[in-house]
């Protein structure tokens, strides 16, 4: 398949099968989707699996689109192996976020790779902070870091309203992990790009802030 890296391809491609799977055989989805009674009471991989499971083909294909435009600058920047770690890491990091803000709602459940899909965006923005975006319905290129700020600072406020049906905890937790992840995986980023590291981790730090004051 021309144009996208195997790596990409291969996560692409377990996604499809586990949701296809998922979609045809409820028992299969009840069993591995995230949900924080099971986990409590044991079942901890489904933090894990929970992110190959979709629940319909438009989340899936959502999913996988963001994935397939992001792939290549965290690939080109670090490697094959190391985005799978990104990759992996942000899907754990989202599922354990929720785990923290919903840990007391044993009927909260969650699937998707947008935890995971997050983290690979939020590396994609640190490597390349400046790079250009266009978002459905605004005609004009806007700067990668402000998209992601601006979607963590609305992830917060989905968050705190229950805004829809949407893990915007996961999504959260998934920008920490490729936040962090990425840092690790670069340092120097720390030093060459400083203003910028400064700014995405402000919406990390106002989560943290609000959850220490009681505010969501």
């Amino acid at each position: 398949m021309y144009g996208i890296h195997y790596a990409t391809l291969a996560i692409i491609a377990v996604n499809i099968l586990v949701s296809l799977k998922g979609f045809n055989d409820i028992a299969f989805f009840e069993r591995y989707k995230f949900g924080v009674g099971a986990i409590n009471a044991g079942q901890k991989e489904r933090m894990l699996t929970s992110g190959f499971l979709h629940v319909d083909f438009t989340h899936l294909l959502f999913n996988m689109l963001t994935l397939y435009f992001f792939a290549d600058v965290v690939i080109n920047g670090f490697g094959p192996v190391k985005f799978l770690g990104i990759y992996l890491i942000s899907l754990i990091a989202g599922s354990l976020l929720a785990l923290f803000f919903h840990k007391n709602e044993p009927f909260y459940s969650a699937v998707g790779a947008s935890g995971a899909v997050t983290g690979i965006l939020y590396a994609a923005i640190l490597l390349h902070p400046t790079m250009s975006l266009y978002l459905m319905f605004i005609p004009i290129p806007i700067p990668a870091y402000v998209v992601g700020i601006g979607y963590l600072l609305y992830s917060i406020y989905g968050m705190k309203n229950r805004v829809g049906n949407i893990g915007h905890t996961a999504h959260f937790g998934g920008a920490i992990g490729g936040y962090v992840t990425t840092l690790l995986f670069m340092p120097d980023l720390i030093f060459t790009e400083t203003l910028m590291v400064i700014l995405l981790a402000i919406p990390i730090l106002i989560l943290f802030v609000m959850e220490k004051l009681g505010k969501i």
